[in-house]
């Protein structure tokens, strides 16, 4: 076994195996990767080895969609056969709304170069005989779903990556990794250390115990998972005999079923909702090609459905069910990419869906690792989605309620309960108090709108009851003044000798004078936005930014990267340590005013404007700015004045008429406005100009901001895209995101966010397209639910076109 390497691998399933071959074919053959049984060991070997390209992230659809097409190659390279069938198969809905979510899919699809098709049950049936058309009420037709031989899979990569000038050490036991003074990973090892400077850890089962070696507790938590072998069927071989071809794979989402052909018999999975964690805290090192115990009356409710909605189940023996643990994150997507503080520490582990998804992560991680960037926008997947917030009792109630959640249906206005309430803000029992119906955002509640008693969401697809309630909320900001919550955003503090000179580096904004604020896009090295924040000059050396605060740990990854050696910059997120709070609308100043002895008349305080003043007796920040696009105030206090500054500004309000208002209240406000927000409109797969927000670029400034050269190349080119505002004449149903746009019957973009503007009553959407058609005054189409609505591009805002009420 060589002593050094480039990268260290560590662990030899699907996932591990395809970050080798990834790095390989890339050209960075230095590399080993360290397995401490056989390849398989763990999760791979006995998997039920399915494959499809449907994900609910639009981009993880992609890497799933490659890491398919790339099975062909694997294996002419490899001379290993992979077992891939590519059956196609077809996704089932027993009710309207499962179609409903399944129609969105198709329209998904049509933007990715997904083949997806709605079809009748009876249609399904036609294609998969064994199920009962009586049990469906429609489905949906995928060309591309298939499955394969997971051990013939993983070797091929293995086998590629050899012939690539990679190296593979089997029973090779990783005991312990230890930084070095230099930067360097020593990986201990039974067979002796290797020194690397990067360590991949593709542990699967053991990715918690390899990343405790580093300090690291990572999210993932093993759950049982059964699926059944049948005795061989007649139906199955007069198929067989009948088309020449396989029994097509089926998801049977409300009886919680996938099922495929397994030679003459068929296999059918359930994730079942009496679930069992396994080995809930450490798992044995000495566990290999085991499997579990079975239990049948476990999944026997799933079974029971399945044996009505597929018949044929009825009049066959079970040749052998198969228990085995797979790891799962919270939200059921892998854990991909760098690990914010462990410089050359990667993972790529939670891979549950590790046929679908491997050559993905491999690929993303590959480029992540050579070229900086992963090459695609991974948020889904990545690593910063959790923060310290994400304790192992945290992770092992939501990854019991995705495990049992996992075919059902999530409606877009639908909050799950687990491992909730985690962290809340001081007004938390106040403001429930109030009827307000709560979310999460990185683990905070927050609230989502405001319900008089008796009255809660009703999930749906469509406008629910939550519709008219947030349309009062919208009223009270746009007619007089409304407050809101707003600690979930994130927020940093900046400060040293070297702050300017760093943050006009890493921002691509001019930066603003003492006592102001503006907007800062920041960009990656290939010009793409990496971070839209708010950043405002304190004074004296101090600066604040206000970002998204679900990409807290992402960008602090991002800060802290960049930073100058020496100590001449500090930067800190302070997360809770600085809670919000905003008003908006035409009263907000008179609020204020009554609520403060500082001056906050127009030409003491202007728009964008910041300084600290005492809201009552709290001690606050306080920025002229609102993402309402009203004129409207944010606010930030120490958690311990949160309470007293609600009081001040309650109070100050009563006289006119102040109003609650949550983020659906505040999605609608800045509908009307054009505004994007991050991981939706502004994504690291976006260009400024093609965002919009190049008016925000200083592309003149002295500082050579990260991505000044792209950025001003993008600007000469024009990019590719175009983020629109659109109207559209919907029915009883708004876009939630994802859907198609069409242009002249041609599927040219895709929408990115939207809802009903209550205030202009409208329903809106944003989305890109290709700067072509950009602006075509008519021709466009969205899609919602499955048909087609006449959309038009909206240029201005439908709320203060010329940002007067902001100004005021």
């Amino acid at each position: 076994m060589k002593s050094h390497a480039k990268v260290v691998v560590i662990g030899g399933g699907v996932v591990g195996c395809s970050v080798l071959f990834h790095l390989a074919r890339h050209g960075w053959t230095d590399v080993v990767l360290l397995e401490r049984d056989e390849l398989t060991s763990g999760s791979t070997w006995h998997a039920a080895g399915g494959m499809h390209t449907i994900n609910g992230d639009p981009n993880v659809a992609k890497l799933q969609k490659y890491t398919i097409s790339l099975y062909k190659e694997i294996e002419e390279l490899s001379g290993q056969a992979t077992g891939v069938h590519l059956t196609g198969g077809v996704l089932l809905a027993a009710t309207e709304a499962r179609l409903d979510w399944l129609r969105g899919v198709v329209s998904k699809g049509r933007y990715l170069g997904i083949d997806l098709e709605v079809i009748s049950a009876k249609e399904a049936a036609e294609l998969m005989p064994l199920l009962d058309p009586k049990q469906f009420v429609g489905a949906v037709r995928n060309k591309e779903d298939g499955h394969l031989d997971p051990s013939g899979v993983t070797h091929a990569y293995a086998k590629a990556a050899r012939k690539l000038g990679a190296e593979v050490e089997r029973f090779t036991k990783v005991e312990d990794i230890v930084r070095r003074s230099d930067g360097l990973w020593r990986v201990i090892t039974n067979k002796g250390d290797v020194v690397a400077e990067h360590v991949v850890n593709a542990g699967g089962l053991w990715a918690r115990e390899v990343g405790r070696m580093v300090g690291l507790e990572l999210p993932v938590l093993a759950m049982e998972h059964m699926y059944l072998i049948t005795e061989d069927m007649p139906e199955v071989a007069d198929w067989n005999k009948k088309t020449g071809t396989e029994i097509i794979h089926a998801v049977d989402f409300d009886g919680e079923l996938y099922l495929r052909q397994e030679r003459g018999g068929m296999l059918m999975g359930t994730y079942e909702k009496a679930n069992k964690v396994w080995s809930e805290f450490q798992t044995p090192w000495n566990f290999g090609h085991e499997l579990l115990e079975p239990d049948i009356d476990r999944i026997a409710p799933s079974l029971e459905v399945g044996f009505r909605h597929f018949p044929a189940f009825q009049k066959t023996g079970i040749k052998q069910i198969i228990n085995g643990p797979f790891t799962f994150a919270p939200d059921g997507n892998p854990l991909v990419g760098p690990v914010r503080g462990l410089p050359g520490f990667w993972v790529a582990c939670g891979v549950m869906a590790g046929f679908s998804q491997g050559g993905g992560v491999g690929l993303a991680l590959s480029n992540w690792m050579i070229e900086g960037d992963p090459g695609a926008d991974i948020w889904a997947m990545d690593v910063a989605r959790y923060g310290d917030w994400a304790t192992m009792a945290y992770t092992n109630a939501k990854v019991r309620e995705n495990y049992s959640r996992r075919f059902s249906i999530r409606f877009p206005n639908e909050e799950l309960p687990a491992g909730r309430p985690l962290k809340t803000t001081p007004v938390y029992d106040v403001l429930s108090a109030k009827g307000a119906q709560w979310g999460v955002a990185y683990g905070l509640e927050v609230p989502l709108w405001y319900a008089p008693e008796g009255v809660k969401d009703e999930f749906s697809w469509r406008r629910s009851s939550d519709f008219d309630h947030v349309a009062k909320e919208v009223a009270a900001v746009r007619n007089g003044v409304g407050l809101s919550e707003i600690s979930s955003f994130a927020k940093y503090k900046v400060a040293g000798e070297g702050a300017k000179a760093w943050l006009d580096r890493i921002l691509a904004c001019k930066l603003p004078k003492p006592g102001r604020m503006t907007l800062a896009p920041m960009l990656k090295e290939d010009g793409k936005l990496i971070g839209d924040f708010t950043l405002a000059n304190i004074g004296d050396g101090e600066w604040f930014i206000a970002g998204s605060g679900v990409a807290e740990q992402y960008h602090m990854r991002w800060f802290e990267a960049h930073l100058p050696k020496g100590g001449s910059v500090r930067i800190e997120a302070l997360g809770q340590k600085l809670a919000g709070l905003a008003i908006a609308g035409p009263k907000a100043r008179e609020v204020l005013a009554k609520a403060t002895r500082a001056d906050v008349s127009n030409a003491a305080f202007p728009f964008m404007a910041v300084a600290r003043m005492d809201i009552g007796m709290a001690p606050c920040l306080v920025g002229r700015v609102s993402y309402t696009g009203d004129l409207g105030y944010e606010i930030w206090v120490a958690p311990e004045y949160q309470r007293a500054a609600y009081r001040a500004l309650m109070a100050a309000g009563e006289e006119f008429d102040i109003g609650l208002f949550g983020s659906r209240a505040l999605n609608a406000l800045r509908l009307e406005k054009n505004y994007g927000s991050w991981a939706r409109e502004y994504r690291p797969i976006y260009g400024p100009a093609e965002a919009g927000l190049d008016r925000f670029v200083a592309y003149g400034k002295e500082a050579d901001f990260i991505g000044k050269e792209a950025a001003l190349a993008e600007r000469k080119q024009g990019g590719k895209l175009r983020l629109r505002g659109f109207i559209v004449e919907a029915d009883d149903a708004d876009v939630i995101g994802d859907e198609a746009i069409w242009h002249d019957g041609v599927v040219r973009g895709w929408v990115t966010s939207g809802g009903y503007a209550h205030h202009s009553k409208k329903s809106v959407a944003m989305g890109y397209v290709p700067k072509e058609i950009a602006d075509e005054p008519d021709g466009f189409e969205i899609e919602i639910l499955g048909k087609r609505h006449t959309a038009r591009i909206q240029p201005a805002p439908l709320f203060d076109a010329n940002f007067e009420r902001m100004r005021a």
